[in-house]
């Protein structure tokens, strides 16, 4: 178990299979922080989201994405690609988290600057460590770049 985070966290998680939503949320309600997650099920739906905080200066802007790669309308390739391209979002932080091991999947992923990529486990049950090893890495560890809206 992880310390208490002194700090919100605001989580946009871009996911289409409510199992998997349903899951992470699960898993984040466990951490001793209070917990923010925003959901949308494909790339399109996270650009808007995204855009749409941005457009507002008191609307929080999220700490972390989390990306599936295999999404409608835009798929996670092509979102990473958009938010590269774009200095709003550019120095987010991405974590891909998806069902794919393949190798190439890796790679591409990373090409296109996530900044982890994260097998989602198998048992249920494993989410609860999975997202405490997220969250300790980039909220007691890792120093996030300033969110600015």
């Amino acid at each position: 178990m992880i310390p208490r985070l002194e700090t919100p966290i605001e989580l946009l998680l871009v996911e289409d299979n409510p199992g998997d939503v349903r899951l992470i949320q699960d898993a984040f309600e466990q951490l001793p922080a209070e917990t923010t997650i925003n959901v949308t099920s494909d790339g399109n739906d996270a650009l808007e989201f995204l855009s749409a905080r941005y457009d507002h200066p008191t609307a929080p802007v999220p700490d972390l994405i989390l990306l599936d790669l295999n999404l409608p309308r835009m798929g996670g390739f092509e979102f990473l690609e958009t938010i590269q391209a774009d200095s709003r979002f550019a120095s987010l932080p991405i974590l891909v988290v998806t069902s794919s091991t393949a190798t190439e999947d890796v790679l591409e992923s990373y090409e296109r600057a996530a900044n982890a990529y994260l097998t989602k486990p198998t048992d249920p049950d494993e989410y609860v460590a999975m997202v405490e090893a997220v969250a300790a890495f980039w909220f007691q560890q890792a120093a996030l770049p300033p969110v600015t809206s």
